[in-house]
């Protein structure tokens, strides 16, 4: 599953972009997980993170929860974080 979470924030600031790197680094350690922040190239208040290749949803999601709320990531947030989720059919070697 890959998942993709977007939003816009208050700031296109140092600030900002510090603690969101700063959460997903914290998430990574949890979860194994590495994920990467876009920024929308035609509005740059709209930011997307993505967490591709996530094994355990359940588990994932229980310490993005927690890594979000300990350092408190909605003060930068106008508005939801959405979360989408994707999955993807396997390539069949013949």
């Amino acid at each position: 599953m890959h998942i993709y979470i977007y939003y816009r924030v208050h700031s296109d600031d140092a600030e900002t972009e510090l603690q969101i790197r700063a959460m997903q680094a914290r998430l990574g350690c949890r979860s194994g997980v590495r994920g990467y922040l876009l920024k929308r190239r035609d509005d740059p208040l709209t930011w997307m993170e993505v967490y591709p290749s996530v094994t355990n949803g359940a588990t994932f999601e229980r310490h993005l929860q927690r890594t979000v709320s300990e350092l408190d990531v909605s003060m930068f947030i106008d508005g939801d974080r959405v979360v989408e989720r994707f999955v993807g059919d396997n390539a069949i070697q013949t």
